[in-house]
């Protein structure tokens, strides 16, 4: 199985966009929607769409599992269900400068990135450790 690194973004009108870094099948793939799932479920036909030419012209298909880097924008507007507040104070980040973030207002640096990668490393961490009983 080859893995795909995609790069999701949101635009300057506001939809949202999947591009991979790495050639799938002779070239890489672009897709967009009014959504990150949109964006997403439109990668999904490129893919297959990109598999069929392939084996069209006599290669041999291979499995490709997607892996996902978001811009702060895509990555709230898919993972709704994140509070924005309490992953900035989380985080050590200005919960109102965080919330510019997220919707693109300002651009975080690769310092808040960090930090955010690493609240999110630690959040995944205690999700995974949680059960119910």
């Amino acid at each position: 199985m080859e893995k795909v690194l995609v790069t999701v973004s949101q635009a300057g009108d506001g939809t949202f966009w999947c591009h991979t870094e790495a050639d799938v099948y002779c070239g890489g793939l672009n897709s967009a929607g009014d959504t990150v799932k949109a964006a997403k479920d439109d990668l999904q036909v490129c893919l297959e769409d990109a598999r069929a030419d392939f084996i069209e012209r006599g290669g041999t298909p291979y499995d490709v599992e997607f892996e996902y880097k978001y811009d702060l924008q895509s990555f709230f507007e898919y993972f709704s269900f994140l509070n924005v507040t309490d992953i900035a104070r989380r985080a050590g980040i200005n919960p109102s400068l965080m919330r510019q973030y997220a919707r693109g207002i300002k651009t975080a640096g690769e310092k808040t990135y960090a930090r955010l990668s690493a609240c999110m490393a630690e959040i995944t961490k205690e999700l995974s450790a949680a059960s119910f009983r």
